[in-house]
């Protein structure tokens, strides 16, 4: 009875995802808010990029609602027992987090609306990234991982801060094709709304399946489209900005050694960046060539992974559905082998996978250009 709190709120994320996005596709259709066609853009039409917009507060109004029916309805708490998802020391966690969507939420909107420059949206990248840390959530312990154990707040926070403005950048730049970025971060609360729930972390997993929840309607009209004109929309920088903040909190909390989040486990950190290692490491590349070639860190290019497949002639869809069985693939190998070998012997090997798989799409990529 207890998997009720994960199903019952997941369904009501569905409908209102299923009932709130369409609203929002006709109200942009007709104001013309539109993604301009551009350069760098692979999408050929003028598409309307505010679908995100519906993520956030479907988010927090669901998860609220959720906890506070849980412990004041009577029938509720006696019929699913006695759960322990609030104490003094997570509350603040999601107090902080709820701070930080709204912010990104604001920020987001402005910029798909008027546009706002990588800067400013980096510097408020960086100040929703402290909200973390001051609320008690900081990586904490690195379980051997490059021989690390315990960290001190001086190391851990300022690595917290960072590790979280690299996943929102992750998820915001590998919303490049339809269905991918939504895809990704549904894979990824899967797995942490699974593993949460294993470890009893109920409010955890509710808001990884709330955000499954509300995913899965725009992962429909992103994909696929509404009404008879087959409309689609994007997410924005409104929505993969918010949904990069979200994923880094599960993954710091699933990484943190906190016991009133779940027990010690000695794996946690790898499986925690299993699910991120496939946009984390696309970006880091992009970045590294970017600095190389001494071009602008923050500058837009056609160089991450899915650009890569799709000039190597894969369909958009082929890719979308490649990348994320990729990911999947990645988390199910971790989580598998983090209870035979050791946390840096595995970091290792999913490095090397990468820049082996990186390579070979690389050379795909420069002998058909060759031919052509």
């Amino acid at each position: 009875m207890q998997f009720l709190i994960l199903l019952l709120p997941f369904l009501v994320a569905v409908f209102l995802g299923s009932v709130i996005i369409p609203y929002v596709i006709l109200v942009t259709y007709r104001k013309r808010l539109f993604d301009p066609v551009g350069i760098r853009k692979l999408h050929k039409t003028s598409i309307p990029r505010l679908g995100g917009v519906a993520f956030m507060p479907i988010q927090c109004c669901v998860l609220a609602i959720s906890v506070v029916t849980i412990y004041k309805v009577p029938l509720v708490s006696q019929l699913i027992g006695n759960l322990n998802i609030t104490t003094w020391v997570v509350f603040p966690m999601f107090i902080m987090l709820m701070c930080g969507l709204v912010i990104l939420y604001l920020i987001g909107v402005a910029d798909d609306l008027i546009g706002l420059s990588n800067k400013k949206k980096f510097y408020v990248q960086l100040f929703v990234a402290s909200f973390f840390p001051l609320s008690g959530l900081w990586i904490n312990n690195l379980y051997g991982l490059g021989f690390m154990v315990e960290l001190s707040p001086w190391i851990g926070v300022p690595f917290t801060i960072f590790i979280t403005v690299l996943i929102i950048n992750a998820v915001n730049l590998i919303d490049g094709i339809d269905g991918l970025c939504s895809g990704l971060v549904a894979v990824a609360c899967l797995f942490f709304g699974v593993l949460f729930a294993y470890y009893e972390a109920w409010i955890h997993a509710l808001l990884s399946f709330i955000t499954i929840g509300v995913l899965l309607p725009f992962f429909y009209f992103n994909v696929v489209g509404f009404s008879k004109r087959r409309r689609r929309i994007f997410m924005g920088d409104t929505g993969s900005m918010t949904l990069g903040y979200t994923i880094a909190f599960l993954a710091i909390s699933f990484s943190m050694y906190e016991p009133a989040i779940k027990p010690f486990s000695e794996g946690a950190i790898i499986v925690a960046a299993s699910v991120l290692i496939v946009p984390v490491f696309d970006v880091a590349r992009v970045m590294v060539v970017r600095f190389l070639t001494k071009q602008p860190i923050f500058k837009p290019d056609r160089n991450h992974l899915h650009h890569k497949l799709i000039r190597a002639g894969m369909s958009h869809r082929s890719v979308m559905i490649s990348i994320i069985m990729f990911s999947i693939f990645y988390a199910i190998f971790n989580i598998v082998l983090v209870q035979y070998i050791s946390n840096n012997l595995l970091l290792m090997l999913n490095f090397m996978a990468w820049l082996v798989i990186a390579y070979i799409f690389n050379r795909v990529v420069e002998t058909k250009y060759q031919k052509k």
